[in-house]
Protein backbone atom coordinates (compact mmCIF):
# COMPACT_ATOMS: atom_id res chain seq x y z
CA UNK A 1 0.00 0.00 0.00
CA UNK A 2 3.29 2.75 0.60
CA UNK A 3 3.33 2.69 -3.26
CA UNK A 4 -0.01 4.24 -3.83
CA UNK A 5 1.37 6.77 -1.38
CA UNK A 6 4.54 7.58 -3.24
CA UNK A 7 2.58 7.54 -6.33
CA UNK A 8 0.33 10.31 -5.06
CA UNK A 9 2.95 12.14 -3.74
CA UNK A 10 4.75 11.98 -7.62
CA UNK A 11 1.17 12.96 -9.24
CA UNK A 12 1.47 15.89 -6.72
CA UNK A 13 4.77 17.32 -7.59
CA UNK A 14 4.03 16.97 -10.93
CA UNK A 15 0.70 19.05 -10.75
CA UNK A 16 2.53 21.75 -8.53
CA UNK A 17 4.30 21.77 -11.93
CA UNK A 18 1.53 21.97 -14.49
CA UNK A 19 0.26 24.53 -12.57
CA UNK A 20 3.09 27.12 -13.16
CA UNK A 21 1.30 26.93 -17.00
CA UNK A 22 -2.23 26.73 -16.59
CA UNK A 23 -2.29 26.67 -20.70
CA UNK A 24 -0.11 23.98 -21.19
CA UNK A 25 -2.18 21.16 -20.48
CA UNK A 26 -5.31 22.92 -21.58
CA UNK A 27 -3.68 23.23 -25.41
CA UNK A 28 -2.08 19.49 -25.13
CA UNK A 29 -5.61 18.43 -24.56
CA UNK A 30 -6.94 20.03 -27.20
CA UNK A 31 -4.44 18.46 -29.97
CA UNK A 32 -6.76 16.90 -32.80
CA UNK A 33 -5.81 13.10 -31.99
CA UNK A 34 -6.70 13.56 -28.54
CA UNK A 35 -9.53 10.96 -27.28
CA UNK A 36 -10.26 9.98 -30.54
CA UNK A 37 -8.52 6.38 -30.39
CA UNK A 38 -10.36 4.02 -27.93
CA UNK A 39 -8.42 3.20 -24.94
CA UNK A 40 -7.24 -0.48 -24.58
CA UNK A 41 -6.87 -2.39 -21.07
CA UNK A 42 -5.50 -6.19 -20.95
CA UNK A 43 -5.72 -8.23 -17.61
CA UNK A 44 -3.23 -10.10 -17.07
CA UNK A 45 -3.89 -12.91 -14.87
CA UNK A 46 -1.74 -15.35 -13.10
CA UNK A 47 -2.58 -19.20 -13.51
CA UNK A 48 0.47 -20.54 -11.82
CA UNK A 49 0.27 -23.81 -9.43
CA UNK A 50 0.02 -21.23 -6.36
CA UNK A 51 -3.20 -19.57 -7.44
CA UNK A 52 -4.67 -23.02 -5.85
CA UNK A 53 -4.14 -21.83 -2.46
CA UNK A 54 -7.59 -21.39 -0.07
CA UNK A 55 -7.01 -18.17 1.77
CA UNK A 56 -9.70 -15.50 -0.01
CA UNK A 57 -13.00 -15.87 1.68
CA UNK A 58 -12.71 -19.76 2.21
CA UNK A 59 -12.36 -19.94 -1.76
CA UNK A 60 -9.04 -20.00 -3.80
CA UNK A 61 -7.19 -17.53 -5.62
CA UNK A 62 -8.41 -19.11 -8.76
CA UNK A 63 -11.88 -18.47 -7.51
CA UNK A 64 -11.74 -15.05 -6.26
CA UNK A 65 -10.22 -14.13 -9.90
CA UNK A 66 -12.96 -15.69 -11.80
CA UNK A 67 -15.79 -14.02 -10.39
CA UNK A 68 -13.89 -10.82 -10.39
CA UNK A 69 -13.58 -11.33 -13.81
CA UNK A 70 -16.67 -11.94 -14.61
CA UNK A 71 -17.89 -8.61 -12.58
CA UNK A 72 -15.52 -6.73 -14.58
CA UNK A 73 -16.50 -7.78 -17.98
CA UNK A 74 -20.29 -6.68 -17.24
CA UNK A 75 -19.32 -3.72 -16.47
CA UNK A 76 -16.33 -2.38 -19.01
CA UNK A 77 -16.92 0.91 -20.77
CA UNK A 78 -18.55 0.86 -23.92
CA UNK A 79 -15.29 2.83 -25.45
CA UNK A 80 -12.70 0.47 -23.99
CA UNK A 81 -11.00 -2.33 -25.22
CA UNK A 82 -10.43 -5.34 -23.47
CA UNK A 83 -8.12 -8.00 -24.05
CA UNK A 84 -7.05 -11.18 -21.34
CA UNK A 85 -3.93 -12.68 -21.27
CA UNK A 86 -2.80 -15.68 -19.11
CA UNK A 87 0.79 -16.56 -17.24
CA UNK A 88 1.14 -19.94 -16.01
CA UNK A 89 -1.94 -21.57 -17.62
CA UNK A 90 -0.79 -24.25 -19.55
CA UNK A 91 2.67 -26.02 -18.75
CA UNK A 92 2.44 -28.50 -15.46
CA UNK A 93 6.43 -29.38 -15.63
CA UNK A 94 9.40 -28.86 -13.92
CA UNK A 95 11.61 -27.71 -17.08
CA UNK A 96 12.18 -23.69 -16.38
CA UNK A 97 12.93 -22.67 -19.52
CA UNK A 98 9.47 -24.26 -20.90
CA UNK A 99 7.64 -23.17 -18.18
CA UNK A 100 9.14 -19.22 -18.34
CA UNK A 101 7.64 -19.59 -22.06
CA UNK A 102 3.94 -19.91 -20.71
CA UNK A 103 2.03 -17.20 -21.79
CA UNK A 104 -0.48 -16.60 -23.87
CA UNK A 105 -3.23 -14.03 -24.75
CA UNK A 106 -6.83 -15.74 -23.80
CA UNK A 107 -8.93 -13.06 -25.53
CA UNK A 108 -7.94 -10.67 -28.36
CA UNK A 109 -7.99 -7.12 -27.17
CA UNK A 110 -11.26 -5.26 -28.32
CA UNK A 111 -14.65 -4.70 -27.48
CA UNK A 112 -15.82 -7.96 -25.89
CA UNK A 113 -18.04 -10.47 -26.74
CA UNK A 114 -18.51 -11.06 -22.54
CA UNK A 115 -20.26 -14.42 -23.10
CA UNK A 116 -17.28 -15.80 -25.11
CA UNK A 117 -14.82 -13.92 -22.73
CA UNK A 118 -16.33 -15.37 -19.56
CA UNK A 119 -16.28 -18.54 -21.18
CA UNK A 120 -12.64 -18.79 -21.74
CA UNK A 121 -11.84 -17.18 -18.26
CA UNK A 122 -14.01 -20.23 -17.06
CA UNK A 123 -11.94 -23.03 -18.63
CA UNK A 124 -8.79 -21.87 -17.17
CA UNK A 125 -7.48 -24.15 -13.72
CA UNK A 126 -4.16 -23.08 -11.89
CA UNK A 127 -1.09 -25.03 -13.50
CA UNK A 128 2.61 -24.29 -13.86
CA UNK A 129 5.22 -21.21 -13.34
CA UNK A 130 4.79 -17.34 -13.13
CA UNK A 131 6.76 -15.53 -16.10
CA UNK A 132 6.16 -12.48 -14.86
CA UNK A 133 8.48 -10.67 -17.06
CA UNK A 134 7.49 -12.33 -20.72
CA UNK A 135 3.84 -11.94 -19.86
CA UNK A 136 4.58 -8.15 -19.74
CA UNK A 137 6.58 -8.25 -22.42
CA UNK A 138 3.44 -10.09 -24.47
CA UNK A 139 1.23 -7.79 -23.25
CA UNK A 140 2.78 -4.55 -24.49
CA UNK A 141 2.81 -6.60 -28.36
CA UNK A 142 -0.99 -6.87 -27.34
CA UNK A 143 -1.50 -2.90 -27.14
CA UNK A 144 0.70 -2.27 -29.88
CA UNK A 145 -1.60 -0.84 -32.28
CA UNK A 146 -3.19 2.56 -31.98
CA UNK A 147 -2.18 5.98 -30.56
CA UNK A 148 -4.93 5.58 -27.57
CA UNK A 149 -4.33 5.41 -23.56
CA UNK A 150 -3.14 1.56 -22.95
CA UNK A 151 -3.42 -0.25 -19.44
CA UNK A 152 -2.32 -3.36 -18.35
CA UNK A 153 -3.81 -4.87 -14.53
CA UNK A 154 -1.53 -7.39 -13.41
CA UNK A 155 -2.93 -9.91 -10.85
CA UNK A 156 -0.83 -12.12 -9.30
CA UNK A 157 -0.21 -13.80 -5.87
CA UNK A 158 3.65 -14.21 -6.56
CA UNK A 159 6.86 -13.35 -7.34
CA UNK A 160 8.16 -14.10 -10.64
CA UNK A 161 9.91 -17.70 -11.36
CA UNK A 162 11.84 -17.10 -13.95
CA UNK A 163 15.49 -15.53 -14.35
CA UNK A 164 14.81 -12.41 -16.12
CA UNK A 165 14.12 -9.72 -13.32
CA UNK A 166 10.61 -8.42 -14.27
CA UNK A 167 11.31 -4.56 -12.60
CA UNK A 168 13.72 -3.96 -15.37
CA UNK A 169 11.56 -5.33 -17.67
CA UNK A 170 8.85 -3.08 -16.67
CA UNK A 171 11.45 0.01 -17.33
CA UNK A 172 12.44 -1.05 -20.51
CA UNK A 173 8.65 -1.08 -21.55
CA UNK A 174 8.34 2.82 -19.86
CA UNK A 175 11.58 3.47 -21.58
CA UNK A 176 10.36 2.42 -25.33
CA UNK A 177 7.82 5.77 -24.65
CA UNK A 178 4.45 3.78 -25.34
CA UNK A 179 2.88 5.27 -22.81
CA UNK A 180 1.73 2.23 -21.11
CA UNK A 181 0.61 2.06 -17.58
CA UNK A 182 1.21 -1.40 -15.56
CA UNK A 183 -0.72 -1.49 -12.51
CA UNK A 184 -0.46 -4.51 -10.47
CA UNK A 185 -2.95 -6.25 -8.08
CA UNK A 186 -0.88 -8.70 -5.34
CA UNK A 187 -2.84 -11.54 -4.01
CA UNK A 188 -2.15 -12.30 0.09
CA UNK A 189 1.10 -11.53 -1.29
CA UNK A 190 4.77 -11.76 0.89
CA UNK A 191 7.11 -9.23 1.27
CA UNK A 192 9.01 -10.15 -1.52
CA UNK A 193 6.19 -10.28 -3.70
CA UNK A 194 4.81 -6.43 -2.70
CA UNK A 195 8.37 -5.38 -3.27
CA UNK A 196 8.56 -6.51 -6.76
CA UNK A 197 4.77 -5.72 -7.60
CA UNK A 198 5.53 -2.01 -6.29
CA UNK A 199 8.53 -1.76 -8.51
CA UNK A 200 6.93 -2.83 -11.71
CA UNK A 201 3.85 -0.69 -11.07
CA UNK A 202 6.30 2.43 -10.10
CA UNK A 203 8.32 1.91 -13.24
CA UNK A 204 5.39 2.68 -15.45
CA UNK A 205 4.09 5.31 -13.64
CA UNK A 206 1.02 2.47 -12.42
CA UNK A 207 -0.15 1.76 -9.10
CA UNK A 208 0.16 -1.10 -6.35
CA UNK A 209 -2.50 -2.96 -4.56
CA UNK A 210 -2.68 -5.55 -1.78
CA UNK A 211 -5.88 -7.33 -2.00
CA UNK A 212 -7.30 -10.30 0.28
CA UNK A 213 -11.08 -10.30 -0.42
CA UNK A 214 -12.88 -11.14 -3.53
CA UNK A 215 -14.59 -7.80 -3.36
CA UNK A 216 -11.40 -5.87 -3.19
CA UNK A 217 -10.00 -7.61 -6.14
CA UNK A 218 -13.55 -6.72 -7.94
CA UNK A 219 -13.80 -3.10 -7.01
CA UNK A 220 -9.95 -1.91 -7.92
CA UNK A 221 -9.79 -4.09 -11.30
CA UNK A 222 -13.13 -2.09 -12.09
CA UNK A 223 -11.81 1.10 -11.31
CA UNK A 224 -8.75 0.83 -13.06
CA UNK A 225 -10.88 -0.23 -16.43
CA UNK A 226 -12.85 2.43 -16.12
CA UNK A 227 -9.72 4.77 -15.69
CA UNK A 228 -8.42 3.97 -18.82
CA UNK A 229 -11.49 5.36 -19.78
CA UNK A 230 -10.65 8.69 -18.00
CA UNK A 231 -9.71 11.65 -20.61
CA UNK A 232 -6.08 12.20 -19.83
CA UNK A 233 -2.89 14.63 -21.34
CA UNK A 234 -0.60 12.01 -23.43
CA UNK A 235 2.88 13.51 -23.13
CA UNK A 236 4.66 12.97 -26.47
CA UNK A 237 8.12 10.90 -26.56
CA UNK A 238 11.54 12.91 -26.95
CA UNK A 239 15.14 12.49 -26.68
CA UNK A 240 17.03 15.18 -25.76
CA UNK A 241 20.67 15.62 -26.79
CA UNK A 242 23.51 15.89 -25.76
CA UNK A 243 24.39 19.96 -26.54
CA UNK A 244 21.90 22.18 -27.83
CA UNK A 245 23.35 22.15 -31.58
CA UNK A 246 21.62 18.55 -31.42
CA UNK A 247 18.58 19.24 -29.55
CA UNK A 248 14.98 18.69 -30.62
CA UNK A 249 12.97 21.42 -31.38
CA UNK A 250 9.77 21.49 -29.16
CA UNK A 251 6.40 23.17 -29.38
CA UNK A 252 3.84 23.89 -26.56
CA UNK A 253 2.78 20.72 -25.50
CA UNK A 254 3.85 17.91 -22.91
CA UNK A 255 7.11 15.43 -23.54
CA UNK A 256 8.39 12.33 -21.89
CA UNK A 257 12.21 11.73 -22.07
CA UNK A 258 14.38 9.37 -19.65
CA UNK A 259 17.99 11.16 -18.15
CA UNK A 260 20.58 9.15 -16.47
CA UNK A 261 22.93 10.51 -13.27
CA UNK A 262 25.58 12.62 -14.63
CA UNK A 263 23.89 13.08 -17.87
CA UNK A 264 22.64 16.60 -19.14
CA UNK A 265 19.89 16.23 -21.66
CA UNK A 266 18.72 19.74 -24.01
CA UNK A 267 16.19 20.48 -25.85
CA UNK A 268 15.37 23.84 -27.83
CA UNK A 269 12.38 26.26 -27.98
CA UNK A 270 12.15 28.95 -31.05
CA UNK A 271 10.71 32.62 -29.42
CA UNK A 272 9.66 35.19 -30.99
CA UNK A 273 9.87 39.04 -29.61
CA UNK A 274 6.52 39.47 -27.36
CA UNK A 275 6.24 35.77 -26.09
CA UNK A 276 7.27 34.44 -22.90
CA UNK A 277 8.43 30.51 -22.16
CA UNK A 278 7.14 29.06 -19.53
CA UNK A 279 8.78 25.66 -19.04
CA UNK A 280 9.18 23.34 -15.65
CA UNK A 281 10.12 19.46 -15.57
CA UNK A 282 9.61 16.56 -12.86
CA UNK A 283 11.85 13.86 -12.80
CA UNK A 284 10.51 10.72 -10.71
CA UNK A 285 12.55 7.47 -9.23
CA UNK A 286 11.36 4.16 -10.54
CA UNK A 287 13.99 2.83 -8.65
CA UNK A 288 15.51 2.78 -5.29
CA UNK A 289 17.52 5.63 -4.58
CA UNK A 290 18.91 8.00 -1.65
CA UNK A 291 17.36 10.17 -0.05
CA UNK A 292 18.79 13.09 -1.10
CA UNK A 293 18.51 14.32 -4.44
CA UNK A 294 18.42 17.59 -6.75
CA UNK A 295 17.12 18.38 -10.11
CA UNK A 296 17.46 21.62 -12.21
CA UNK A 297 16.11 23.05 -15.43
CA UNK A 298 17.88 25.66 -17.34
CA UNK A 299 17.34 28.24 -19.87
CA UNK A 300 20.32 29.11 -22.38
CA UNK A 301 21.49 31.15 -25.14
CA UNK A 302 22.75 29.20 -28.22
CA UNK A 303 26.24 31.01 -26.74
CA UNK A 304 26.00 29.25 -23.53
CA UNK A 305 25.28 32.26 -21.41
CA UNK A 306 22.55 31.63 -18.94
CA UNK A 307 19.60 33.15 -18.78
CA UNK A 308 17.60 31.87 -16.12
CA UNK A 309 17.31 28.66 -13.97
CA UNK A 310 15.46 26.35 -11.64
CA UNK A 311 16.25 24.27 -8.91
CA UNK A 312 14.34 21.99 -6.36
CA UNK A 313 16.17 19.41 -3.95
CA UNK A 314 14.41 16.72 -1.96
CA UNK A 315 15.30 14.51 1.48
CA UNK A 316 12.83 11.08 -0.12
CA UNK A 317 9.83 12.25 1.24
CA UNK A 318 8.81 11.89 -2.49
CA UNK A 319 9.41 9.64 -5.47
CA UNK A 320 9.84 13.20 -7.94
CA UNK A 321 10.87 16.44 -7.87
CA UNK A 322 9.59 19.29 -10.30
CA UNK A 323 10.65 22.61 -11.14
CA UNK A 324 9.86 25.49 -13.35
CA UNK A 325 11.55 28.74 -15.14
CA UNK A 326 9.89 31.31 -16.78
CA UNK A 327 11.60 34.14 -19.38
CA UNK A 328 9.67 36.46 -20.95
CA UNK A 329 11.36 37.90 -24.72
CA UNK A 330 10.75 41.72 -24.85
CA UNK A 331 9.13 43.13 -28.29
CA UNK A 332 11.79 43.90 -30.90
CA UNK A 333 12.58 47.19 -31.93
CA UNK A 334 13.46 45.94 -35.74
CA UNK A 335 9.86 47.34 -37.87
CA UNK A 336 10.28 44.43 -40.22
CA UNK A 337 7.35 42.36 -41.17
CA UNK A 338 9.38 39.02 -39.49
CA UNK A 339 10.37 39.27 -36.42
CA UNK A 340 13.39 36.51 -35.91
CA UNK A 341 13.09 34.65 -33.08
CA UNK A 342 15.59 33.67 -30.24
CA UNK A 343 16.68 29.92 -29.94
CA UNK A 344 16.56 29.30 -26.15
CA UNK A 345 18.62 25.53 -25.44
CA UNK A 346 16.77 24.24 -22.21
CA UNK A 347 19.07 21.89 -19.63
CA UNK A 348 17.47 19.54 -17.45
CA UNK A 349 20.17 17.43 -15.11
CA UNK A 350 19.26 15.51 -11.98
CA UNK A 351 21.67 14.17 -8.97
CA UNK A 352 19.66 11.07 -8.01
CA UNK A 353 22.05 8.40 -6.56
CA UNK A 354 22.14 4.67 -6.50
CA UNK A 355 20.48 2.86 -3.60
CA UNK A 356 20.29 -0.94 -4.28
CA UNK A 357 20.32 0.22 -7.84
CA UNK A 358 22.44 1.72 -11.01
CA UNK A 359 20.70 4.87 -11.96
CA UNK A 360 23.59 5.29 -14.25
CA UNK A 361 22.99 2.57 -16.70
CA UNK A 362 19.58 2.76 -19.14
CA UNK A 363 17.58 3.85 -19.08
CA UNK A 364 17.90 6.43 -17.36
CA UNK A 365 14.90 7.77 -14.65
CA UNK A 366 11.71 9.04 -16.33
CA UNK A 367 11.17 12.83 -16.69
CA UNK A 368 8.23 14.65 -17.89
CA UNK A 369 8.88 18.13 -19.60
CA UNK A 370 5.69 20.71 -20.11
CA UNK A 371 7.12 23.32 -22.52
CA UNK A 372 3.97 26.38 -23.33
CA UNK A 373 4.63 29.47 -25.22
CA UNK A 374 2.28 32.64 -24.54
CA UNK A 375 1.70 36.25 -24.46
CA UNK A 376 4.60 38.57 -22.99
CA UNK A 377 3.40 40.46 -19.85
CA UNK A 378 1.43 43.71 -21.02
CA UNK A 379 1.82 46.00 -18.37
CA UNK A 380 4.11 46.69 -14.68
CA UNK A 381 2.05 44.51 -12.67
CA UNK A 382 3.51 41.35 -13.79
CA UNK A 383 7.12 40.88 -12.19
CA UNK A 384 8.60 39.36 -14.65
CA UNK A 385 8.39 42.12 -16.79
CA UNK A 386 10.54 44.32 -14.48
CA UNK A 387 13.36 41.60 -14.33
CA UNK A 388 12.17 41.00 -10.59
CA UNK A 389 13.15 37.32 -10.75
CA UNK A 390 16.37 38.20 -11.33
CA UNK A 391 16.69 40.43 -8.21
CA UNK A 392 17.49 43.92 -9.49
CA UNK A 393 14.69 46.07 -9.22
CA UNK A 394 13.55 44.46 -6.06
CA UNK A 395 17.19 45.51 -4.45
CA UNK A 396 16.20 49.04 -5.57
CA UNK A 397 12.92 48.86 -4.22
CA UNK A 398 14.35 47.34 -0.73
CA UNK A 399 16.42 50.33 -0.41
CA UNK A 400 14.51 52.86 -1.44
CA UNK A 401 11.87 52.06 0.90
CA UNK A 402 14.88 51.17 3.83
CA UNK A 403 15.96 54.86 3.24
CA UNK A 404 12.48 56.26 3.65
CA UNK A 405 12.14 54.46 6.77
CA UNK A 406 15.50 55.52 8.03
CA UNK A 407 14.63 58.82 7.79
CA UNK A 408 11.75 59.02 9.23
CA UNK A 409 12.83 57.38 12.31
CA UNK A 410 15.34 59.73 12.60
CA UNK A 411 13.15 62.54 12.28
CA UNK A 412 10.84 61.42 15.13
CA UNK A 413 13.23 60.16 16.84
CA UNK A 414 15.08 63.67 17.56
CA UNK A 415 11.14 65.19 17.91
CA UNK A 416 10.57 62.59 20.56
CA UNK A 417 13.75 63.69 22.43
CA UNK A 418 13.40 67.29 21.56
CA UNK A 419 10.17 67.48 23.71
CA UNK A 420 11.33 65.54 26.39
CA UNK A 421 13.69 67.92 27.20
CA UNK A 422 11.77 70.73 27.17
CA UNK A 423 9.34 69.09 29.60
Amino acid sequence: MLTKYRVAAAGGALAVALALLPGATAQAADEPDAGKAPPQVELVLDVSGSMRAKDIDGASRMSAAKQSFNEVLDAVPEDVELGIRTLGADYPGEDRGTGCKDTRQLYPVGHPDRTEAKAAVATLSPTGWTPIGPALLGAADDLKSGEASKRIVLITDGEDTCQRDPCEVAREIAAKGVHLVVDTLGLVPDAKTRDQLSCIAEATGGTYTTVRHTKELSGRVKQLVHRAADPAVTPSAVSGAAQCARAPELKTGLYSDRAKVGEHRWYRVELLPGKELRAAVTVSADRAVAPDSGVQLRAVTVHGREIVRGEATGTGRTDALSTGLRYPKPESDDDSDEPRPETVCLQVAHSFTDRGASTAKAPGLPLELTVDVVGGPSNGSDVASFGLGHGWWLLGLLAVVGLLTGLVWGFVSRWRVTVWRSN
